[in-house]
């Protein structure tokens, strides 16, 4: 199991803080961005033909601690159900023993996952929080968006862009997740159910651990040697490599179409889209070398092959069949892509848009 409050307080300790703004400044910025998330939503939902089947209000503007606390509660909302499952079986089968061990381990668990949010919350711009503690009256949230408003301050700072334009344009892409969950309100389960299936596949024996853990330790001297070396996929296994390529797929449509979209709307809406696009571009791409292993251990260069990919995936799709023929994609989640579909769209169109005539 995870301590939370663990994991909260190490991670609002290790937290950087943000950007030095007046508090002037500070208030101009939160109104700001709660008034173009809600222009965002109206213009992604114009492009894309989608519509929301619940109320949108304003994003919920947050700071970096705000940020860790938030994802801490979406964890633990999804995660701890079936972490005491499997908890509350290995304790019934260790005694006083098992018990301590749980408990020291817990801790060690909270600090790791605080110290690696730390280090997540001075990047992250926005976010769809998918996974709420329920209401007071027991009612689960669907979601919410989240901006982090100092790391999207420090980023228009140090791209030195129009600040009104680049959060519209950030607005874009976070709006379009918000919309994505919301017009086709099975995907957030769907997604879930696939957390889920990756936790209850994690139990392994003790060869097993020390297999995965001395691929972990290659993964990690093959980064620092300028390999691809990645901490997630080194300690899978091969059940969990193939509902990562479930979950790979489900994201990389996510973060794909967020791009895709951010990036039609944003020239007739976003004055100095082509600046901001460049230097953020160029931003992603020149990261000191510390940054870079982090981001690679934690998995963070295959998200942005995600956001390439899946980017890909939609335009060419798009181009193909029309938006309108496109968003059959949000249908079930038998008209999702596969992971080959995504890097091959003529698949997913011949499979789900146009279907091969069945021939008696």
């Amino acid at each position: 199991m995870i301590d939370w409050d663990v994991a909260v307080n190490t991670g609002v300790r290790l937290v950087r803080p943000g950007p030095q703004v007046d508090l002037a400044d500070a208030r101009q910025a939160v109104a700001q961005l709660r008034e173009l998330s809600t222009v965002a939503a109206g213009h992604v939902r114009d492009f894309t033909g989608m519509n929301p089947l619940e109320p949108t209000g304003p994003a919920v503007i947050v700071d970096r601690p705000g940020w860790i606390r938030a994802n801490v509660d979406g964890f633990r909302t999804v995660i701890e159900p079936v972490l005491e499952q499997m908890g509350a079986e290995r304790l019934n089968s260790g005694g006083a023993a098992a018990a301590l061990t749980s408990a020291v381990g817990s801790r060690i668990t909270g600090v790791q996952l605080g110290a690696v949010l730390a280090y997540l919350a001075g990047k992250v711009l926005g976010q769809y929080e998918l996974f709420l503690p329920p209401d007071p009256d027991g009612t689960l949230p669907t979601g919410r968006l989240t901006l982090v408003a100092p790391n999207i301050v420090n980023t228009e700072r140090e791209l030195d862009v129009d600040p009104h334009d680049f959060r519209l344009w950030v607005c874009l892409h976070e709006e379009t997740h918000r919309m994505q969950f919301t017009a086709t309100p099975w995907l957030r389960g769907y997604v879930q159910e696939l957390m889920r299936e990756l936790l209850l596949s994690t139990e392994m024996d003790a060869g097993d651990l020390i297999t995965r853990l001395r691929a972990a330790g290659e993964a990690v001297a093959d980064a620092v040697r300028g390999g691809e070396g990645n901490l997630l996929t080194a300690i899978q296994t091969p059940e969990q490599i193939e509902i990562m390529d479930r979950v790979t797929a489900v994201m990389s449509l996510a973060e794909g179409h967020g791009d895709y979209v951010m990036d039609a709307v944003g020239p007739g809406v976003v004055p100095s889209v082509e600046r901001i696009r460049a230097r953020f571009q160029k931003r992603r791409e020149a990261v000191n070398p510390l940054d870079r292993l982090l981001r690679q251990l934690l998995g963070m260069d295959m998200k942005m092959r995600q956001y390439e990919e899946g980017a890909a995936f939609v335009r060419e799709a798009v181009a193909q069949v029309g938006m309108a023929e496109f968003n059959k994609v949000w249908t079930s989640r038998e008209t999702l892509p596969t992971i080959a579909e995504i890097r091959d769209p003529s698949a997913w169109v011949n499979r789900v848009v146009r279907p091969a005539a069945i021939t008696e």
